[in-house]
């Protein structure tokens, strides 16, 4: 972030999401104003592709750690890497490793690592959309392409593999290939990062569903009115990012809870004008 503070001249940088220190691929952003619609970019499903080497496991789970554990695993074959990949696919249960920011008792659990401190985590409910194996690149190392909930630990898909077929696995060449509908044509390089990259606003919320409004309702919008979802169309669940005439983002609404009959919907997030 240091970096791209610099780069850009700003001191409001944000992102939404972070990647593992080994891992490259995209990495989104927020400047300025931009920052508070992070939230809304955090929960997309992320697409990984990386590579499974069978017979060792290790302290991080990925090839930077110390080994644990090794196993002949050469006779595996990619139909049982296949197989044990699908036992892993849809929604799971997965404990996250310990050298992950997740929190127990207020600690993250990499500080804890740090310290050579192994605590009991609960398994978190993650959805795996799709766990697809290709055939090995060298002996026991297989390449694979992972798209998945937020909060899913590639990492541990990984070492449930290996457990799986009896042994032990780790993860090597993590990288982030798309957030959302956001793939590699959207990223810019980290050393080409200039005020020119920087995307419009409207652009965070692409993946949102959207609700356009008339000049009267833009107004109401910029001073944090509520809507009806009735008036504007708003469909589903939400939340909506609402646009005005010109394509311009003007906020972010949610459902208001007030038990006041018809639908109402109320900013949670009004960029500046």
């Amino acid at each position: 972030m240091a970096r791209a503070r610099k780069l850009l001249g700003e001191r409001k940088v944000g992102h939404a999401g972070t990647l593992d220190p080994d891992a490259t691929g995209i990495l989104l952003l927020g400047v300025g104003p931009a920052t508070r619609l992070l939230r809304f970019l955090t929960p997309l499903p992320k697409t990984y592709v990386c590579e499974i080497v069978l017979g060792r496991a290790t302290t991080t789970l990925d090839d930077s750690g110390q080994t644990t554990g090794e196993w002949d695993m050469s006779s595996a074959s990619l139909a049982d890497v296949g197989g044990a990949a699908a036992t892993l696919t849809g929604p799971i249960m997965q404990v996250p490793p310990m050298v992950s920011a997740v929190q127990v008792d207020g600690q993250r659990l990499y500080d804890l690592a740090r310290q050579g401190i192994e605590v009991e985590r609960a398994p978190r409910p993650v959805t795996v959309h799709r766990f697809d194996v290709g055939e090995p690149v060298a002996p026991g190392v297989f390449p694979a392409e992972v798209e998945c909930s937020s909060g899913t630990f590639v990492r541990s898909l990984a070492a449930d593999l290996g457990a799986a077929l009896g042994g032990g696995a780790h993860l090597r060449a993590l990288r982030r290939t798309a957030v959302g509908s956001f793939t590699a044509a959207d990223a810019v390089p980290l050393d080409q990062l200039t005020g020119a990259a920087v995307l419009p606003p409207v652009t965070a919320v692409r993946d949102l569903p959207v609700v356009r409004v008339t000049e009267d309702q833009a107004t109401e919008v910029g001073h944090g009115k509520k809507l009806s979802a009735t008036d504007v169309g708003a469909e589903g669940d939400g939340p909506w990012a609402v646009i005005d005439t010109s394509d311009r983002l003007l906020a972010v609404y949610e459902r208001a809870d007030t038990g006041e009959g018809a639908a109402r919907l109320r900013s949670v997030v009004t960029l500046p004008t």
